[in-house]
C-alpha cells in the first residue's frame, strides 16, 4: 500500500454544474487504472475524470452547490484528503446563455391572470425597484450571503428567493431614500397589473380576432369533408387497416412455420445432446480419472445430478445409479491416495477438496491427518531398521508404528562407500525425513482447523492433533537418541549436532508450539553435553598418546630453561579442543541457552578439562619412570669409587644412541617445572578468553595442580635416590682408601681423594643438569651438598684422634668443599660444615694456620678448572680465591 492521496490546490475554485475543474496534488495515482474514485463537493466525477500524472487531474464538476471537499481514491492508497475546497453554484440561464441543456425561449413570467408577455425579449428582466445599479461596482461578497441566509437566494425565479439577500447583492450600496422611492415604483407597478378582462381584452384584440378566423375556417373544413365522407369519416380508414393486415399475415404464414419447425428441430438436437452427455458419462468417468482430471470428473458429476436428480424416466435412472456406482469406486480411489506417500501438500489438499466436493463420508481431512502422522513414524522405524538393523518389540509386519527400540540390536557401526558410519547416515536420513514431513503435517493440520479445507471442523480433534504432533516428534527424537550412543567417535557426533540444528532452524520457523519444540531443544542439549565428554575424552586420549611422540630432543626457550616439544603439544591439544568445543558445543544455535549458565553443567566442564590434565600428569609420569626397573636390574653404579676416575653413566632405557634414564629423569623435571609455571596459567587464560567458566573458581582446581606438584617431587626425589645414594655412600671408603687415618705425621700437598671424589661427582651432575634444565640446578645441588655436608659432619664426628698434619689435612678439605659449594649451600648444609669444621681440632700454631692458607692457594690454583665448573659464577670465585687465602681460611 502507497501513502494515501492529498490534493492542495483547485482551478477555478467555484463554478457551476459542468465547470472543467483541474485538480492538483500528490499520490493521485501511479496510472489511470490506479484512479478508482473522484468526488467534488459530494457529486462522482470520475465518469468525466481524466488522469494526467500523479499529481495532476482534469474533471468535470456535478450539479453540486455550496462548498465541499474535493476527495481523490485510488487502488494504492485509498481514500485521500483534501486541503482546499470547491464551491458549487446554479446559475439561471437566459435564451441567450450559452447552455448544454434546452431553454425554453418564452419567457416564465408570469403576470396577473396567467398572463405573459408577448416578446421573448422582455425575459431580460429589469430591476423591479426600477433602480440603477450602475454604481454598485463592488459586489457583496458571496461566502457572507451563505453564512446570513443559507440555502436562500437573490434569484427572483427561485423557490427560496430571500428579498435580504437580493437587496445585498445588487442593493447594499443603495441609499435609503432610493429604496423608498424604489418600493413605491414597485407598488405601482404591481397595481397597475390589478385590471379587470376588458383591459385585458383591449390589450390583446388582435389576438383575440386572429384565433377567432382560425376556428371558423376549422369549422368550414370539417362541413366540406361531412359531405365528401359522411358522417363517419374513418369507416373507410379502417377498412383499409383490416386488409392490410391480413395481406401481411397471408406474406408471414410460410416463414413463421418454418419458424416453428427449426424451433422444434432445435429443440430437440439439445435434448438429444444432454442425453447423450448423461449416457456418455460414465465411460468419461473412467477416461478422466485414468487421466487424472479429478475435477472435470467431479464438474460432470455436480452437472449431471442438477439436471437428472429428480428424473422420473427409467433408462435416465438406470443411467444414474451407473453413474453412481463410478463415483463410488472414485471416492475409494482418491481415500487410497490419500493413504499413500509421499504426496505433496498441495495435491493431499486438492484431494480433500475433491472428496469434500463428492459429499464423501466421514472426515477425509482428519484421516489425511493420521495418514501422514503414521507415516512419519513408518518411516522414521524403517529408517532406523535399514541403517542400524534396530527391530521394534512388535511385529512389524503387523503395525506400521515405530514402538520402543532395542538398543541391543544395535551392531557395531558400519562404514558405508561414501566413507560414513550408518549412524550417521540414520542420522541424516531422519533428519531429512522429519524436515521433509513435518512441516506438511503441521501445515495441513493448521489449514484444517482454520478451516481453508472446507470441512466441518471438529474442535475436540485439536489436543488429539497436538498428541499426534508430539508424538511424532518424540519418536523421531527417541530415535536419534538411541543413535548416538557413546561408542560414536566425537567428530560425527559434530556431525550429528550440526544436521539435528539444521533441522531444529526449518521447525523453528513453522511457528510450533514450545512444547513441541523443547523436545528436540532438550535433546540438542543433551546431544551438545555428549559432545563435548567426547571431544575432551578424545583430547584426553591424545595427550595419553603423546608418550609415544617424546623425542627427548630439548629446545632452550631461554638461557635457563630447556623443555622438549611435549608441554607444547599438550598446550596445542588442550586449545584445540576447547576451540572445536567452542565453535560446535559451546556456541549456541537457534532457540538455545547458554551452556554454562547451569551450575551442572560447569562442574561436567570442570571433571572434563580435569582429564585432560590428569592425562599430562599420567603422561609425564610413564615417561618419567619407565626407566626405572633397568636402572634397578643394573649392578654398575653411576658414580665412580675410585679417585680421580671419571663418574661412569650409561643408557638404562635406549640401548640406542639416546638419554640415560637419568637424564629423562631431568627433562621430565623440567617439563613439569615448565608446565607448572608456564603452561598452566596460559591455557587457564586461553580458555577463560574463549568464554570457558573460570578455572580457578572451580572447586578443588589446586588438587590438579598438586598432582602435577607430586609428580613433580616425585620426580626429583627419583633423581636424588638415584644419584645422591651413591655419590654420598663413596665418601667413607674413599676418606678411608688404603686404610688411611687422621693421625698421621706426613705433611699434606694436596686434597685427599675422598673430596677430590665429591668434586668429581657433583662435576658431573652439575654437568648433566645443566645440559638439560640450568634453572634446576639450585634445587638439584642444594639437596646433594645438604646430603654432603650431613655426611661429612658425621664422618667428622666418629674421628677419634687427630695429629698436627691429619688437622691441617681435614680443615683444608672441609674448607674448600665449603667456599666452592656456597653458591648451592643451605642454610642446613652451611650449619653441616660447621659442624664438621667444629668436630676437627683448632690448629696447634700460627704456623699451622699459615700452612692451610698456603695449601688452599697452592690447591685452588691447581683446581681452578675444577672449582670454576662448580661455582655459580665460576670466574669470580676463582678470583676470590685466589686473591684473598686468609679470608676463605677465615670464612
Amino acid at each position: 500500500m502507497g501513502p494515501p492521496p492529498v490534493v492542495t490546490g483547485i482551478s477555478p475554485k467555484e463554478g457551476p454544474p459542468g465547470t472543467r475543474v483541474t485538480v492538483r496534488g500528490e499520490f493521485l495515482g501511479s496510472k489511470a487504472q490506479d484512479l478508482t474514485g473522484l468526488t467534488i463537493c459530494g457529486c462522482d466525477c470520475l465518469l468525466s475524470a481524466e488522469w494526467k500524472s500523479s499529481n495532476k487531474i482534469v474533471a468535470r464538476s456535478g450539479p453540486c452547490k455550496g462548498r465541499g471537499d474535493i476527495i481523490v481514491t485510488t487502488r494504492s492508497g485509498g481514500q485521500g484528503t483534501s486541503t482546499v475546497q470547491f464551491r458549487g453554484y446554479h446559475e439561471t440561464i437566459g435564451p441567450m446563455k450559452e447552455s448544454a441543456v434546452w431553454v425554453e425561449e418564452a419567457p416564465i413570467q408570469s403576470l396577473g391572470w396567467g398572463r405573459r408577455a408577448l416578446s421573448p425579449t422582455n425575459y431580460q428582466q429589469e430591476d423591479p425597484l426600477g433602480l440603477s445599479v450602475e454604481g454598485n461596482d463592488k459586489k457583496f461578497p458571496e461566502d457572507e450571503l451563505i453564512e446570513l441566509f443559507g440555502d436562500g437566494s437573490g434569484d427572483l425565479t427561485n423557490e427560496k428567493f430571500h428579498p435580504g439577500w437580493f437587496l445585498l447583492q445588487h442593493h447594499h450600496a443603495t441609499t435609503m431614500e432610493d429604496l423608498k422611492a424604489g418600493l413605491a415604483f414597485l407598488k405601482r407597478k404591481v397595481n397597475s397589473q390589478k385590471e379587470g378582462e376588458l383591459s385585458f381584452l383591449k390589450a390583446n384584440v388582435g389576438a383575440v380576432m386572429e384565433q377567432l378566423d382560425t376556428i371558423m375556417s376549422l369549422k368550414d373544413q370539417f362541413e366540406a369533408d361531412m359531405k365528401t365522407y359522411g358522417n363517419d369519416p374513418t369507416e373507410k380508414l379502417e377498412k383499409a387497416i383490416k386488409q392490410s393486415m391480413s395481406e401481411a399475415n397471408k406474406l408471414f404464414d410460410d416463414v413463421l412455420a418454418r419458424r416453428d419447425r427449426a424451433d422444434a428441430t432445435r429443440n430437440a438436437l439439445a435434448v438429444m445432446q444432454r442425453y447423450k452427455f448423461l449416457f456418455c458419462m460414465p465411460i468419461n468417468i473412467e477416461r478422466n480419472v485414468k487421466r487424472g482430471n479429478y475435477d472435470l470428473v467431479i464438474n460432470d458429476y455436480a452437472r449431471v445430478k442438477n439436471l437428472f436428480k429428480n428424473t422420473e424416466v427409467e433408462v435416465f435412472r438406470k443411467v444414474l445409479q451407473e453413474i453412481d456406482d463410478r463415483i463410488d469406486n472414485f471416492k475409494v480411489l482418491l481415500r487410497n491416495k490419500l493413504k499413500e506417500m509421499p504426496f505433496s501438500l498441495e495435491e493431499r489438499k486438492k484431494i480433500i477438496r475433491n472428496l469434500v466436493n463428492l459429499e464423501a463420508e466421514g472426515d477425509p481431512a482428519w484421516d489425511a491427518i493420521v495418514a501422514h502422522a503414521n507415516y512419519l513414524e513408518k518411516t522414521v522405524a524403517n529408517a532406523i531398521h535399514e541403517h542400524l538393523n534396530i527391530v521394534s518389540n512388535e511385529d512389524a509386519n503387523k503395525t506400521s508404528k515405530f514402538t520402543s527400540l532395542s538398543a541391543k540390536h544395535l551392531h557395531s557401526q558400519k562404514i558405508n562407500e561414501n566413507g560414513l558410519p550408518s549412524q550417521i547416515l540414520c542420522i541424516e536420513t531422519i533428519c531429512d525425513i522429519v524436515i521433509e514431513q513435518l512441516p506438511d503435517l503441521w501445515r495441513l493440520g493448521q489449514s484444517y482447523f482454520t478451516g481453508q479445507l472446507h470441512v466441518a471442523v471438529d474442535v475436540e480433534k485439536q489436543s488429539q492433533f497436538k498428541n499426534l504432533v508430539l508424538s511424532s516428534m518424540q519418536r523421531a527424537m527417541e530415535a536419534m537418541k538411541t543413535t548416538c550412543n557413546n561408542d560414536v567417535e566425537a567428530i560425527w557426533l559434530i556431525h550429528m549436532l550440526r544436521c539435528i540444528r539444521q533441522m531444529y532452524a526449518s521447525l523453528i520457523h513453522l511457528d510450533l508450539p514450545s512444547e513441541a519444540l523443547d523436545i528436540f531443544g532438550s535433546f540438542i542439549l543433551n546431544l551438545r553435553i555428549q559432545c563435548m565428554i567426547s571431544l575432551f575424552k578424545e583430547g584426553a586420549d591424545n595427550i595419553t598418546a603423546l608418550s609415544r611422540k617424546e623425542t627427548w630432543q630439548v629446545e632452550y626457550l631461554s638461557e635457563d630453561i630447556g623443555v622438549t616439544k611435549l608441554p607444547h603439544l599438550f598446550e596445542e591439544i588442550v586449545l584445540e579442543t576447547s576451540r572445536q568445543a567452542r565453535e560446535t558445543v559451546v556456541a549456541c544455535g537457534p532457540r538455545e541457552g547458554p551452556l554454562f549458565n547451569n551450575p551442572t553443567h560447569q562442574t561436567l566442564y570442570y571433571n572434563t578439562v580435569k582429564t585432560l590434565f590428569i592425562s599430562f600428569t599420567q603422561c609425564l609420569h610413564k615417561l618419567a619412570f619407565s626407566g626405572c626397573e633397568d636402572a634397578m636390574d643394573n649392578d654398575e653404579t653411576s658414580v665412580s669409587q675410585l679417585i680421580g676416575s671419571p663418574s661412569n653413566y650409561k643408557s638404562k632405557t635406549n640401548k640406542h644412541q639416546g638419554p640415560t634414564w637419568e637424564q629423562c629423569l631431568l627433562i621430565s623435571l623440567s617439563n613439569i617445572q615448565y608446565t607448572l609455571t608456564t603452561v598452566l596459567p596460559r591455557i587457564e587464560d586461553a580458555l577463560k578468553t574463549q568464554g570457558y567458566p573460570d578455572l580457578r573458581t572451580a572447586i578443588g582446581w589446586t588438587n590438579d595442580w598438586t598432582q602435577l606438584e607430586k609428580l613433580d617431587n616425585e620426580v626429583l626425589d627419583a633423581y636424588l635416590e638415584y644419584r645422591c645414594d651413591p655419590l654420598v655412600g663413596t665418601i667413607e671408603p674413599s676418606m678411608y682408601l688404603g686404610g688411611l687415618e687422621w693421625d698421621f705425621d706426613t705433611k699434606p700437598t694436596h686434597l685427599k681423594p675422598y673430596a677430590q671424589e665429591i668434586l668429581a661427582n657433583l662435576i658431573a651432575v652439575h654437568a648433566e643438569v645443566r645440559r638439560v634444565a640450568p634453572a634446576l640446578l639450585q634445587r638439584i645441588l642444594s639437596h646433594i651438598i645438604e646430603t654432603i655436608a650431613e655426611e661429612l659432619a658425621r664422618l667428622m664426628s666418629c674421628v677419634t684422634q687427630f695429629r698436627p698434619a691429619g688437622i691441617i689435612q681435614a680443615r683444608t678439605d672441609i674448607i674448600l668443599l665449603k667456599n666452592t659449594l656456597q653458591g648451592y649451600s643451605t642454610s642446613r648444609a652451611r650449619s653441616f660444615f660447621e659442624e664438621a669444621l667444629d668436630a676437627i681440632p683448632q690448629p696447634t700454631s700460627k704456623e699451622d694456620c699459615m700452612r692451610i692458607d698456603s695449601l688452599l692457594l697452592e690447591i685452588t690454583k691447581c683446581m681452578r678448572l675444577q672449582l670454576s665448573c662448580l661455582a655459580s659464577d665460576g670466574t669470580k670465585t676463582i678470583r676470590y680465591l685466589i686473591a684473598d687465602p686468609e679470608r676463605v681460611t677465615t670464612v
